[in-house]
């Protein structure tokens, strides 16, 4: 962690710990949107860009995050008005798996489930529940994040869970399972 009052846009050392802390998730969040790891990393690499150009400066590390993730998903969605194509998330388990992950069985099956039938959502289903299980916003921040009121953002994760659990138990996944 820094110890400095201000993250600023221009300090190497801030760059780094952004980089380590969020690269990773903002490429996921990124491919949640257009379904190529290669174009999601390069709007990851532009948000930052993006960040040092401005030179904002923010009071704390959930600011930056926050402001992050808004600017991926603009990015996002950008490309996707200029390319106009139908997203593929063949391999969406392949970038969201991290090396964390345990090499039991049981427990790749299962995530392996979830991202398959992640995959059959909506794109506003997947977008909040990646930001809310997989990236630890909060709801608050996931409205500022989708430009969204609490109340859609409620609706939206509420949906998306049932939705969620519905395909789940058709794959016969149960909650004791997860």
């Amino acid at each position: 962690m820094l110890i400095i009052g201000r993250y600023l846009a221009n300090n190497t050392e801030t760059l780094e710990i952004l980089l380590h802390a969020y690269a990773d998730a903002l490429v996921r969040y990124a491919y949640c949107y257009v379904g190529d790891a290669d174009v999601a990393e390069d709007i990851m690499e532009d948000a930052f860009a993006l960040y040092i150009a401005k030179k904002i400066e923010f009071d704390t590390k959930e600011q930056i995050r926050c402001w992050l993730y808004k600017t991926v998903r603009s990015r996002a969605v950008d490309y996707l008005r200029r390319h106009k194509r139908e997203v593929s998330f063949e391999g969406y388990a392949l970038v969201l798996s991290t090396p964390d992950v345990y090499e039991d069985v049981v427990r790749k099956e299962r995530n392996a489930a979830v991202f398959r039938n992640m995959q059959k959502l909506n794109q506003d289903y997947r977008a909040v529940l990646q930001l809310h299980y997989f990236d630890g916003f909060k709801v608050e921040q996931i409205c500022e994040i989708l430009k969204k009121e609490p109340k859609q953002v409620y609706n939206l994760l509420t949906r998306a869970r049932a939705s969620l659990k519905e395909l789940l138990i058709k794959e016969g996944i149960t909650h004791e399972d997860l």
